[in-house]
């Protein structure tokens, strides 16, 4: 397998400086909308495309950062500091190929392929008047994209070093999309002498069809004739389609025609070598059913023979393709943090547990858990009683994970520096269950709040003896036999529900959780 063990950015897009590492197979691109998820992949499309067509029609001025071009305006504006971008693939080993050499960032021996934006130099006087004029212009129209192996080879799209595909799923529908998909697969599983051999047979077709069907109706147009196209436009690769019970792709519904082509670009070709080396899949949830999500993350879990490069925002597949293939991609200047390090048996969890909000979680900065349905459905309205003010505007959120799946959530938050309140019952021993079972997570950003008393040992007891008047009060017509604490026992969720919907200014609110809440707002 021809593998990408890392990709370098630097003034691409929104990076300034970024660097990215990769397994051998899977890697799961997570993060907040305009992270940069689908920059990447694309930057590493356009890489090994190696095509000066698809680059100048996305534009430099897109492609060049724009900080860096601001900064730039605002300086002397010389020549020699006009911003140069560039994007690097590092391969694990590639001697096959004349591709390792030092011509990369960093000057050293490698296996790679660089693609550069950067100024023309035989523009250089005119660029450098353009730089010397009154308005402030930026050169954008004179710059060039060179596409070099780090063994300083130039090398264009007719060199294909690795076969990939690229699959974005907001582009379904998108009748041109399908046509290059297609177009894509294609190239992907036909051996070069066969797509020769049908390009010639496709052309004889058409000849034909010009001397036979049409001859009689170009006889009655005398002056003029009527033709099939046969220019480089209308070619068998833009013709075909991809037939499903004999119904076209692009007639197919969104949600179908994104799991045709992840599972056609995912499948082994038969009776030909395996043509695709790297797929690129852009958020694959999109208009799936959790159905067909779930067979979709079985196809993926199976795609053992290439290496896959996905940018999604679904719970199910981050955490049923083992958290640890996620790269979480946090900010523009910072390089993204892998899970690879977090513990088997954690990852095992959520690839096996009921559905878990685990992206969500990791995409958070200031996380409350609790471990019931009751603390989740208060815990927002205590935390405005608290502060004054609303957890959204501090940028809190809360999840009911579960008293015994606390830890699992505390190794990611241990990678990720998540700031995480654990707010959970003492169980009637405070020092065993709050402090001892918790001694391996003792970090700045990680604290757990419980009520010291070994006799205060649920979240309804210190609910009811914090508010005993207002409780009996609340809950006098609720029960028959059972005392008040009793009831609420019994009926945590309904309980917790008929307080929030009667709660006043006066309610105590117990002080445990009260200093979890100036905790997690500092």
């Amino acid at each position: 397998m021809k593998n990408i063990k890392r990709v370098k950015l630097k003034n691409f897009k929104k990076f300034t400086e970024i660097q990215i590492p990769l397994s051998n197979k899977l890697n799961i691109l997570v993060g907040e909308n305009e992270s940069g998820k689908s920059s990447v992949l694309s930057a590493i499309s356009l890489v090994l495309a190696g095509s000066r067509g698809q680059v100048e029609k996305i534009g430099y001025e897109r492609l060049l950062n724009h900080e860096v071009v601001e900064a730039f305006q605002q300086s002397d504006r010389r020549f020699e500091d006009l911003p140069v971008a560039y994007v690097e693939l590092w391969f694990n080993d590639f001697r096959e190929y004349e591709v390792d050499g030092r011509n990369n960032s960093e000057g050293v021996d490698a296996y790679g392929l660089r693609m550069e934006i950067c100024p023309n130099d035989e523009f250089g006087p005119t660029i450098r008047q353009i730089l010397q004029g009154a308005e402030r212009n930026f050169p954008f129209e004179f710059y060039q994209v060179r596409f070099i192996t780090f063994a300083g080879h130039a090398y264009s799209g007719y060199k294909k070093y690795v076969r990939h595909i690229m699959i974005d799923t907001s582009r379904i529908g998108n009748d041109y999309a399908v046509r290059e998909y297609v177009g894509d697969m294609y190239d992907s599983f036909a051996e070069p002498l066969e797509k020769i051999i049908h390009q010639n047979e496709y052309r004889k077709l058409k000849e034909g069809f010009n001397l036979g069907p049409l001859k009689d109706l170009n006889d009655r147009a005398e002056k003029y004739s009527f033709a099939l196209k046969s220019d480089s436009k209308s070619n068998i690769k833009t013709d075909l389609t991809l037939i499903e019970d004999s119904i076209g792709i692009e007639n197919k519904g969104s949600g179908r025609q994104c799991f045709i082509k992840t599972e056609f670009a995912l499948q082994r070709a038969k009776g030909v070598q395996q043509r695709i080396d790297l797929a690129l899949i852009e958020e694959p949830e999109n208009h799936l059913s959790h159905v067909n999500m779930k067979r979709l993350i079985g196809l993926i879990a199976d795609a053992d023979d290439k290496q896959l490069i996905i940018a999604t925002h679904s719970n199910m597949i981050s955490s049923r393709l083992d958290l640890r293939n996620t790269i979480y991609m946090h900010s523009a200047d910072k390089n993204p943090i892998t899970l690879a390090d977090l513990p088997e048996d954690t990852a095992e969890f959520f690839v096996k547990a009921p559905y878990h909000a685990i992206l969500d979680y990791v995409l958070s900065k200031k996380v409350i858990l609790v471990e019931g349905d009751s603390e989740y459905i208060l815990m927002a309205k205590f935390y405005e009683m608290v502060k004054a003010r609303t957890m959204e505007e501090d940028h809190v959120h809360v999840y009911s994970v579960g008293g015994t799946s606390f830890k699992r959530y505390l190794d990611i938050a241990k990678l990720l520096d998540i700031r995480t309140a654990v707010i959970r019952d003492n169980d009637k021993d405070f020092q065993r269950n709050c402090v001892d079972l918790y001694e391996d997570y003792n970090i700045d950003h990680v604290r757990v709040f419980s009520d010291p008393d070994d006799v205060r040992n649920t979240f309804e007891k210190c609910i009811y003896q914090d508010n005993d008047d207002f409780c009996n009060l609340l809950f006098a017509g609720s029960r028959r036999k059972l005392t008040v604490q009793e009831y609420m026992l019994k009926n945590k969720a309904e309980a917790a529900l008929k307080i929030l919907e009667q709660m006043q200014d006066e309610f105590v609110v117990p002080q445990y959780i009260r200093e979890a809440v100036e905790w997690i707002s500092a």
